[in-house]
């Protein structure tokens, strides 16, 4: 039997990461902050970058389950920016954190992402690239 997920407490200003549910963004992570704690245990979030529309540029509101955030991963700098062969990371694009693995290499500081949940492989430049953490029982691990 699995051991019981770590419930943490965020308070209001604490920065988190929201999972993205929604068909074509399952697995996706998007950062924002927590701007009020419910009495009902859910939180408010603001999106940092999701909006609620183009042309007035507010930033988008959400009530969200606590079991649809995390804290945001520790930021695990790479030796200028080099990644493995087959290394896990994730890659900013679409306003939010995908998941994926290093393919290849296009060049200088470039690299060729695979995203198996689209089946998709797509050139990256290496500002755009984490390193991969799993969330597990409240801890962060680096897992490839």
């Amino acid at each position: 039997m699995r051991p019981p997920q770590r419930m943490i407490a965020y308070n209001v200003g604490d920065n988190v990461e929201v999972i993205g549910k929604d068909e074509g963004f399952l697995g996706s992570y998007y950062e924002a902050t927590v701007i009020s704690v419910l009495a009902d245990g859910r939180y408010e979030v603001q999106y940092k970058t999701l909006i609620v529309d183009e042309e007035t540029k507010i930033p988008l509101k959400e009530t969200v389950l606590p079991k649809d955030l995390r804290p945001v991963p520790p930021c695990v700098r790479t030796r200028g920016g080099h990644y493995e062969m087959y290394q896990a990371v994730n890659v900013f694009d679409n306003d939010g954190w995908w998941y994926g693995k290093i393919i290849g290499l296009t060049g200088v500081k470039g690299y060729y992402v695979y995203f198996s949940s689209t089946n998709e492989t797509l050139p990256y430049h290496c500002s755009r690239l984490r390193v991969h953490h799993d969330f597990i029982h409240g801890d962060w691990h680096q897992i490839n």
